[in-house]
């Protein structure tokens, strides 16, 4: 039996050594359990009002370079604490800071749930000594978290929105503005790992750009890590988003709902049992809104509709262990019908998932995630009288689990496994005529019906270690083996950072990935995914990260990083438009290689009256296919070299609220044609015109550059609390180019650019309850 091992680091030795380090580092674990005499402290903070878990809050021990963050489930643990009388100091972002004097006696173990009340979110916060202490141990590369209340005032289109504020930061780019991926850092949307509460999500946007599948209302954390992921993430080459849904109020029953001039959303919540539900649902109304405005065939609005539905049932068994079911869905549907072209776009996801979190002790917290997933993908139309369609299914069934030791206030170990089961349709019809589909497991001419089924595991193992008072260091391995092309992988990861100065810290990462998932888009429809596995026919993809950060304070308030990172991204794929014979799934893709590289300049303002970022990315793409652009290189479709973001909320009292966001990008690239030829089948009088492509992405699209502004006015109605939402999207209403294509209809060639909404003006208002 063969076995192909594409280990991405030169020398079988260096990466045996770097294995060695790490597991030497976690099986030293033994030598550093809390000292004797000391006590250890542990439990979760919640919210005062709701009993909710914080993410990311920060307990320590005042006076002591002792403390700890809490985790995705609000969870912390805080070991060798001194015995006598001590004062926990208790603090999260948006929450008024607590001190709890505690008497804490020698070889004591304490669990604790600590509640923070509610704050201004304009106050300006009070960082200690003790917490930067806290800070410093978290190396955190390439990674950015947006406070939730700071998210909720980014509005477009009277929404707040979670995927908005996403595209709103330096590096995240998506190919237009209906695109339904983000490409970060050089990487396509595939290579972008989303999790929901620990389950993967295939399409994270809905069309248009507008708003992403999550009901805002629903997600209580968020994180985006860009680059140099810890071995925690698999599975793709790029980057991380991992969302946290809102457990529910576990005090009192309460809802939001929001009517807008756009879409309108509902969300309930409240305790059941000894823990809380969630539910929330939003459906749009554009295509209504659409109708109304007078008919343009030259420059056709788009017709688009979409709903999603998010709920969470959490439950407490014990102390020790807390259980819970979410699901979530999610629909669009678009079409459009203009001169020489028309189509029609359907995306779907549903998925749910069982969640279990148990505590061993005071300091193993541990959680299964067990998840099933289906998404699906469809696009049919009519170009010139050419008739096609294409369906894309996939089926995620997963099992996630991990255990996080908190060995001592300077090393922490976590390790886990990952097993999947993939089922994957593929429907493609080029033939012409839309009836003239293959059956299951067939292909004919110009149509294909192709189903492919895989195994995916992994396991990891990592941790991290303050070395000293300045200097933390965080390593990891993770190992992977894909059933179906029979394959093995090996990713050691590595980060460091330095505090130089007391507002200064360098960070730098490297890691190896590998990605068993393909994804192609149609060059001229970016909007259509095609997902496939790795079969024998075609390589595991890879990327080696390098990045290096510098993270600051210049002002008082404000934070500044700037991060520079360089990406060699191996056997990426591009769809093969031609393909009519397809068996395998080398016979969908091209298989080539990339690399990219740039700087990005982030400076953010997270507290005060006056809140938002700046951002700027410089970035560099390149991709060479031996089948493509007859082997030369060639930038990618989602090249855009200049990316500006800026993105600013002001609370000018406790009724209104203003805000802006404004962002320019280099164009996209796109393909270009030289001249068309007419094909006819024997008996007809006419046939197709076809347009033959000049250079790959050889050309580039206009600047695309927007500006939106919206006020928020807070009041109440009929004595409950109530907000007049006033939103201008586009503002001075420039029709960005979707795409562009040939109209062959006539006898010379049009070129014909299909352009994206103007100006929009929306009103809503929303109501809690």
């Amino acid at each position: 039996m063969h076995f192909q091992i594409p280990i991405s680091i030169r020398g079988g030795r260096s990466l045996g050594l770097l294995a060695l380090v790490a597991i030497s580092l976690i099986t030293a674990t033994g030598t550093l359990l809390s000292q004797d005499n000391t006590a250890a402290l542990n439990g979760y903070v919640v919210d005062a009002d709701t009993k909710e878990t914080l993410i990311g809050a920060t307990v320590a021990i005042k006076g002591t370079k002792l403390g700890a963050f809490t985790n995705k489930s609000g969870y912390f643990s805080i070991r060798n604490i001194p015995p006598g009388k001590q004062t926990v100091t208790i603090s999260s972002v948006g929450y008024d800071r607590q001190e709890i004097p505690i008497n804490f006696v020698a070889d004591e173990s304490r669990k604790m749930t600590f509640t923070l009340k509610l704050g201004a979110v304009s106050s300006e916060g009070v960082t200690v000594t003790t917490e930067r202490n806290v800070e410093k141990r978290q190396i955190d590369i390439s990674k950015v978290n947006i406070p939730i209340a700071q998210l909720n005032q980014l509005r477009v289109g009277g929404e707040a929105d979670v995927f908005r504020s996403l595209q709103y930061l330096p590096g995240v780019l998506t190919s237009s503005q209906i695109s339904s991926g983000l490409y970060i850092r050089g990487g396509s949307p595939d290579q972008n790992l989303v999790l929901l509460d620990g389950s993967t999500v295939y399409n994270p946007t809905h069309l248009l750009g507008f708003f992403s599948a999550f009901n805002p209302d629903a997600v209580k954390d968020l994180d985006l890590i860009k680059g140099g992921f810890p071995a925690e993430f698999g599975g793709r080459l790029s980057a991380v988003l991992n969302l946290t849904q809102k457990d529910g109020n576990r005090e009192k029953f309460e809802g939001v709902a929001s009517l807008g001039a756009i879409s309108s959303r509902l969300s309930l919540q409240g305790p059941i049992g000894n823990g809380s539900w969630f539910l929330g649902g939003r459906r749009t109304y554009l295509d209504l809104l659409i109708g109304l405005l007078p008919k343009d065939k030259e420059n056709p609005l788009p017709n688009f509709n979409f709903y999603d539905l998010n709920g969470k049932i959490t439950q407490d068994l014990s102390e020790n262990d807390r259980i819970s079911l979410t699901g979530f869905m999610s629909a669009d549907k678009l079409s459009l019908d203009g001169a020489g072209l028309s189509f029609g776009i359907g995306i779907g996801n549903r998925a749910g998932a069982f969640r279990w979190n148990h505590i061993f002790g005071n300091n193993l917290f541990s959680t299964l995630n067990i998840s099933g997933s289906r998404y699906v993908n469809g696009f049919d139309g009519d170009q010139s009288g050419f008739g096609f369609s294409i369906q894309n299914t996939i089926e995620d069934y997963t099992a996630r689990g991990n255990v996080e030791w908190f060995a001592s206030d300077a090393l922490t170990v976590k390790a886990g496994f990952e097993t999947s089961r993939y089922i994957f349709n593929y429907l493609k019809n080029f033939t012409g005529k839309k009836d003239s589909t293959a059956q299951s497991g067939t292909v004919t001419s110009g149509s294909t019906n192709l189903t492919v089924r895989d195994w995916a595991h992994a396991v990891f193992a990592q941790t991290n270690y303050q070395l000293t008072d300045l200097l933390s260091l965080q390593i990891g391995i993770r190992g992977g083996y894909s059933n179906l092309s029979n394959t093995y992988t090996a990713d050691p990861r590595a980060a460091i950072r330095y505090q130089w100065q007391e507002d200064i810290a360098f960070k730098a990462a490297w890691g190896i990935y590998h990605q068993y998932l393909h994804l192609a888009s149609a060059p001229d429809f970016s909007f259509f995914d095609t997902w496939l596995p790795t079969d024998s026919t075609v390589s595991i993809g890879r990327s080696d990260h390098y990045i290096f950060s510098v993270e600051t304070s210049p002002v008082d308030g404000y934070d500044l990083n700037v991060d520079t990172y360089y990406k060699k991204l191996y056997n990426i794929n591009e769809a093969n438009q031609l393909a009519t014979d397809v068996r395998n799934v080398s016979d969908i893709f091209f298989s080539g290689n990339g690399t990219a590289y740039g700087v990005e300049v982030f400076l953010q303002k997270k507290k005060g009256d006056f809140t938002g970022w700046i951002g700027y990315a410089l970035g560099y793409i390149t991709a060479q296919f031996d089948s493509i652009n007859g082997g030369k290189e060639f930038r990618p479709k989602y090249d855009r070299r200049h990316d500006l973001k800026i993105v600013g909320q002001y609370k000018i009292n406790d009724r209104w609220d203003l805000g802006a966001s404004f962002s320019f990008q280099s164009g996209q690239s796109y393909t270009g044609a030289t001249s068309r030829f007419n094909t006819a089948l024997p008996g007809e009088s006419t046939g197709t015109d076809l347009v033959v492509p000049a250079q790959r992405y050889g050309l580039r699209l206009p600047p695309s550059h927007q500006l939106n502004i919206n006020a928020n006015y807070n009041s109440t109605l009929f004595g409950l609390p109530m907000r007049l939402l006033i939103d201008i999207y586009n503002v001075y209403s420039r029709r960005d180019i979707w795409f562009r294509y040939y109209d062959t209809k006539k006898t010379v060639t049009e070129v014909t650019d299909v352009r994206l909404l103007p100006i929009l003006p929306t009103v809503s208002l929303e109501v809690k309850f």
